[in-house]
């Protein structure tokens, strides 16, 4: 084990996790893996599956847990911090996910920060698409430092928001973030959970597959990572291979499992026509220049994933449609977050948030007159409200200033240093909330107010007096979400 990295890893047993574990398990020469999980039933049989792995180490216990975290953060040379409670999860368990998602983030920062030297040690963190919530078209387009705007009843997206800011403001000297987009991974097929009756036919994401996205955390950790790599926040996406409207990946998907016509399984109306997540990014590329991990294919990734499903998944396309509709769907969409249990229900705050009115879910129509979605492919910008050809060196306090009177806010710090952009600032929003946000945090990553940014029901009421935010709720001034028709 001499001269070996040591790599701590959070969330091994999951989709990502187990993926970066068989990435490593391929580079045992070079690399020692720590693994923290659970000490669950299941993530034991999970880790268990890599018993023959030389290189790992496992250590059972929880990210919650300050002596376990500092244990396996003593004498690593690099921390991925996968780990996390994610959706449905999360929103069904909000105080968990904000107990696991925030506080590990601030635990393992303190561990690094404890240390002799916290610049022997690279803290790789993990965001979300979710971070920027629904992004329909027009303005599907979207990169870092775009308005945060998380859906209405993610709490996870809100969680990571919060941690986020806590790694980006904790002072560490070697750390960077990652905003992951969806992961392609071959459970994919196997979903039956309600929350895929969340997902807009005409919103799009910027997919990236497992493999690629344990490349890339494995490649962090070898040497020749450009320096300029650290300090950042990046999104993950696969490139424009991956880019697909959410009823492009729904064909592809059932048209490999041999299913001809997915139209006969759902009702059109049973989707959500807002409310949902995910983008085509305009900087995806920017990390893959710094630290290259792109090798699959959609088309190589979906024959991979179908190729591992169970038998009942490949043969999907030899059962009856009408069966697979009313006794799989259709009571799927019914589950408690469901979008027909919504109706069913007459939940009208979740009808609002997931369909603008009752009225307009009873005007969706049905498939006859419904269109394959094809969103505009030419990139545009949001505008940040400050020039960005400036170098964050020479950032002045009117650029500051120009800032916060773009979102409809006061910078409210007199004084600030040239060159400085980790300090934390001090701001007031439209609504007279003060907080405190360093330029890194604010101009870089988007951030603005943390009240505000909890409170999705009002945001288009927020974008009255901040134009950084108007960009994205006027792009849909009926408050209907754009349908294909």
């Amino acid at each position: 084990m001499s001269g070996k990295k040591r790599v701590f890893l959070t969330g091994a047993t999951g989709n990502w996790g187990r993926r970066v574990l068989r990435e490593f398990a391929g580079r045992s020469e070079r690399f020692q893996v720590v693994a923290l999980v659970l000490p669950s039933e299941k993530d034991r049989k999970v880790i268990g599956e890599y018993a023959d792995m030389p290189n790992l180490e496992v250590v059972y216990g929880n990210l919650t847990d300050y002596p376990t975290v500092e244990s396996c953060v003593r004498g690593a040379d690099y921390v991925l911090h996968v780990g996390a409670l994610v959706s449905p999860a999360a929103d069904d368990h909000p105080d968990l996910a904000w107990q696991v998602n925030v506080g590990s983030n601030k635990n393992i920062v303190k561990a690094i920060l404890a240390l002799p030297d916290p610049a022997a040690v690279g803290f790789v963190g993990i965001g979300s698409v979710a971070e920027t919530g629904d992004r329909r078209p027009p303005v599907h387009w979207g990169r870092v430092g775009d308005p945060l705007r998380v859906s209405q009843y993610d709490e996870y997206g809100q969680s990571k928001v919060a941690a986020e800011k806590a790694v980006v403001e904790a002072g560490l000297p070697r750390w960077v973030w990652l905003r992951q987009t969806g992961i392609f991974h071959p459970g994919m097929l196997e979903i039956r959970d309600a929350i895929i009756t969340h997902a807009v036919l005409g919103d799009v994401m910027e997919w990236v597959s497992d493999a690629d996205s344990a490349r890339l955390l494995a490649n962090i950790c070898e040497d020749g990572v450009p320096e300029e790599f650290w300090g950042g926040i990046y999104n993950i996406g696969g490139g424009a291979g991956w880019r697909l409207t959410n009823w492009e990946l729904q064909t592809r998907m059932t048209s490999a499992m041999g299913v001809k016509d997915v139209r006969q399984w759902y009702n059109r109306n049973w989707f959500a026509t807002r409310n949902f997540h995910g983008q085509w990014y305009t900087d995806s590329d920017r990390l893959e220049d710094l630290v290259p991990f792109r090798q699959d294919t959609f088309e190589s990734a979906l024959e991979r994933a179908v190729r591992s499903a169970p038998l009942s998944v490949r043969m999907a396309g030899k059962v009856p449609a009408s069966i697979v509709k009313n006794l799989v769907m259709k009571p799927l969409s019914l589950q408690p977050r469901g979008t027909m249990a919504f109706i069913r229900d007459n939940d009208q705050d979740k009808i609002s948030a997931y369909f603008g009115s009752r009225r307009e879910w009873e005007q969706i129509g049905d498939w006859s007159s419904f269109a394959s979605p094809s969103p505009d492919r030419t990139p545009r910008l949001l505008d940040h409200g400050y020039d960005e050809s400036k170098e964050p060196a020479r950032w002045t306090r009117d650029d500051y200033a120009d800032v916060a009177d773009f979102r409809g806010g006061v910078l409210l710090s007199e004084s600030v240093n040239p060159g400085d952009i980790a300090t934390p600032l001090r701001w007031r929003c439209a609504d007279g909330h003060e907080f405190d946000g360093s330029p890194r945090l604010i101009l870089t990553a988007g951030h603005w107010c943390p009240e505000c940014v909890r409170d999705p029901a009002h945001y288009s009421e927020q974008a009255k007096a901040n134009r950084f935010l108007a960009q994205v709720e006027e792009a849909y001034p009926s408050g209907a979400a754009p349908t294909p028709e």
